[in-house]
């Protein structure tokens, strides 16, 4: 051996005696049971701290599922998935413990000969092969980051000074007290950073290689355990000859410790680096159902049932390790979003945009969100963050003007006031809205004549089954009168409707009309509510939630009775109509089925609101720039051009196309049918018959002036009759 190189190693041999010495000192220390002042009061600093530290509850990742069980998103503050010790394959705890701490089923909460060997082995190697510090005090080390309020404690739990490793040692001692060794070892497995955002083994195992931790062999075992040390410096997916080198290292170990054959340590060295890196999202943004988990998410970091705060939901959401079940039906779901991009797609030249969302009658769970975006940036064409189809605190939109859809309310009111279906009112052709008055006992309403400009015509006489088919503004004008605007209003309000704002609706003669701006979902749930017999529930999104510490109290519908169930079938009649002799006829879905058209002013917007027993929709088509800025004139979409969009030109077909796709399979059911009460002035259609038979009646006397009719050759008029059969 040369001079130089004796030299170099006397150098490094007294550099490993010198750190040795110090750190052996400063870890005894506190233990030194010898006389002298300086000691005693070590010793007493020591014992001070406090020994116990309340182990933290670790960040789980939360899931949000679909009502068959399948994943409709993630959201973690760090991917977790904490699992218990028999749950880890017994391969990866011996890779960790060779490692990190090859000593650890033998000695206390300090482990002097092991950090001292480690020292020695690091200086030789040039590099960090074995760690200095227990696994109970690297435990305790990344306990006291998870617990840390913000960055500064953080760093501080993390920075290396005495002061912290002081710290985690007496930590320590407390840790080694209260849990055996394997259970400080599962708690460190869940606990340890695998790099890539990989929190845990669980997560680790799965976003390396797309295995549970059950399943991980021993040479990806020994690449997870030789991560941790560095979970920059030696990850396999960044670095991967890097990652390899540490994994053959981590091997060698097991190998020197007699923990692994060499047999063994070969066949694991001879395998190459196969990576299946499993990115988990975190959000809604991928989800197959995006709006609907936004709307999901909401719910949980807007609801005082789920925590006091903003902060403490948001914690419960993103650290609780929720299991989130949910009303969403993936088949209904795919039904809904093909219908409104197939009406109104995307990236439609027009800008313009459609939502729709589904509700179960009689429990008020949406089973269906849609609309023709993706969840995200609103500035890039075909996304959006908006939800279009919820109220504000659901989704940021301040809601759209409801149209002719709330003219189903005037038309409960009357029917609940006792009113016949023959009923008729005189609906002129413009109508100056004087006379009414609000719940205030104040009087509203001005000068300016409405007319009938969307849905029907005015003149003469409707029924209230015929202005209903027809939709006839005027007519709805004057039945609100009739039975009182602050009625019609409270009629509204107990099926759930109220602003998208979430403020009360206002009380203006135009309220039949639709001037109030609401969410899809609370009108679909109002809707609901005549397909249940007037039962009335709030939409609802969340089933059931539970934690690691067991259920979470979730809110409930509140289902009750708003209307009489007679009211209710009556309305069901009369909306029936509506698809197949009104505004609507050609949207059937060949099953009984019942709805209404809506079309705000200016052509604005346009709506469909529709249901059967089973099923509720309503569908809403616009411009989310602004509906009398950009309104539905002139403009080409899925299935065509319009030269002015009605609610039963874009609106209906989508519902039509939905629920025809969602109710396959869904056994068939009727409409109970209304009292004998309601038919007492007749069904209400016979206007609708003589109007017919009057148009009958001049077309064919319109047609016996046009030539080449049979009658005008007697002969072959005679030989007709003569061989009728």
């Amino acid at each position: 051996m040369k001079t130089g190189d004796t030299l170099a190693r006397l150098r490094d041999l007294a550099t490993v005696g010198f750190i040795a010495g110090m750190l052996t000192a400063a870890l005894l220390l506190p233990y030194a049971l010898m006389g002298g002042l300086s000691v005693r009061a070590a010793d007493h600093g020591f014992q001070s701290l406090p020994a116990d530290l309340v182990t933290p509850a670790l960040p789980q990742s939360s899931v949000i599922l679909a009502a068959d069980g399948s994943k409709l998103a993630t959201f973690y503050y760090e991917n977790r998935v904490e699992v218990p010790f028999a749950q880890v394959a017994p391969v990866m705890r011996k890779a960790i413990v060779a490692i990190e701490d090859s000593r650890f089923y033998e000695h206390g909460a300090l482990d002097v000969k092991g950090t001292l060997r480690a020292v020695i082995a690091n200086l030789r190697a040039g590099e960090v092969v074995e760690g200095g510090s227990t696994l109970s005090q690297q435990y305790i080390k990344n306990a006291l980051a998870e617990m840390a309020d913000n960055a500064q404690e953080r760093r501080s739990a993390l920075e290396p000074t005495a002061g912290r490793k002081l710290r985690e040692l007496r930590y320590a001692v407390g840790l080694e007290k209260r849990f055996t060794k394997d259970q400080i070892l599962e708690k460190y497995l869940n606990i340890a950073y695998f790099g890539d955002g990989a929190y845990g083994v669980e997560a680790a195992a799965r976003h390396y290689f797309g295995v549970h931790a059950a399943d991980l062999t021993l040479d990806r075992a020994a690449m997870l355990a030789g991560i941790v040390r560095s979970p920059t410096t030696y990850n396999p997916h960044l670095h991967p000859k890097r990652g390899r080198k540490r994994r053959d290292l981590v091997l060698n170990r097991m190998l020197q410790l007699k923990v692994i054959t060499p047999a063994e340590a070969a066949a694991a060295r001879a395998q190459p680096v196969r990576l299946k890196i499993t990115k988990t999202p975190n959000g809604c943004v991928t989800s197959s159902a995006p709006f609907f988990c936004d709307y999901v998410q909401r719910e949980i970091l807007g609801n005082p049932v789920f925590g006091k705060n903003l902060r403490q939901r948001r914690a419960l959401l993103q650290r609780g390790g929720l299991e989130i079940h949910t009303t969403l039906e993936p088949k209904m779901q795919k039904a809904a979003q093909h219908a409104v991009d197939r009406h109104v797609p995307p990236k439609n030249s027009s800008g313009k945009a459609a939502a729709e969302v589904l509700v179960r009658p009689g429990t008020g769970e949406i089973t269906a969100m849609a609309i023709d975006r993706k969840l995200g940036d609103s500035s890039k064409r075909g996304m959006m963050w908006v939800n279009l189809a919820a109220d504000a605190d659901h989704g940021s939109s301040l809601g759209m003007q409801a149209g002719s859809t709330f003219k189903v309310f005037t038309l409960a009111e009357a029917l609940r006031q006792d009113m016949a279906f023959g009923d008729k009112l005189f609906a002129p052709k413009e109508f100056v809205p004087t006379g009414f008055r609000d719940c205030a006992g104040h009087r509203v309403g001005d000068s300016t004549a409405l007319g009938n400009a969307g849905d029907g015509e005015g003149g003469h006489d409707f029924t209230l089954v015929t202005g209903t088919w027809h939709s006839v503004n005027t007519f709805f004008l004057e039945l609100e009168r009739k039975v009182g605007l602050c009625e019609t209003y409270k009629m509204a309000t107990r099926l759930g409707m109220r602003k998208a704002t979430g403020g009360k609706l206002q009380q203006y003669p135009s309220f039949t009309l639709g001037f109030n701006t609401v969410s899809p979902v609370r009108l679909a749930a109002a809707y609901a509510a005549f397909g249940a017999r007037g039962r009335y529930c709030s939409p609802i999104a969340i089933t059931g939630i539970t934690s690691p510490k067991g259920p979470v109290k979730v809110p409930s519908a509140g289902c009750h009775q708003a209307i009489d169930s007679d009211v209710a079938d009556a309305v069901n009649h009369v909306l029936g109509g509506v698809l197949t002799k009104g505004t609507a006829k050609g949207n059937e879905i060949g099953r009984p089925a019942a709805g209404k058209t809506g079309t705000v002013d200016n052509f604005s917007s346009a709506w469909f609101a529709g249901y059967t027993p089973d099923m509720a929709s309503a569908v809403w088509v616009g411009d989310p720039r602004g509906g009398y800025k950009h309104p539905l004139r002139d403009v080409c979409l899925g299935e065509g051009c319009f030269a002015q969009v009605y609610g039963a030109d874009v609106p209906a077909p989508i519902w039509r196309d939905t629920m025809t796709e969602a109710l396959q399979g869904v056994p068939e059911h009727g409409f109970s049918a209304p009292s004998g009460g309601f038919f007492r002035k007749g069904s209400g259609e016979e206007e609708e018959d003589k109007d017919k038979k009057d148009k009958k009646d001049k077309d064919d006397a319109k047609g016996g002036d046009q030539p080449g009719r049979d009658d005008e050759s007697p002969f072959l008029n005679w030989l007709l009759q003569a061989f009728r059969p």
